[in-house]
């Protein structure tokens, strides 16, 4: 039963690394199109 356990463990902790993973690139992107929102507002104000 412990081997079970250490077993389901690991895929979860697979499982949240994804997450991880996703979740780390959904914040890049989110990140890049502020900058371009960004970039786009200074190039609008400074004409």
């Amino acid at each position: 039963m412990s081997r079970n356990l250490n077993s389901n463990n690991i895929e979860n902790d697979e499982f949240n690394l994804k997450n991880e993973d996703i979740d780390y690139k959904d914040l890049i992107t989110k990140l890049k199109e502020i900058a371009s929102t960004i970039a786009l507002l200074e190039k609008t104000i400074f004409k």
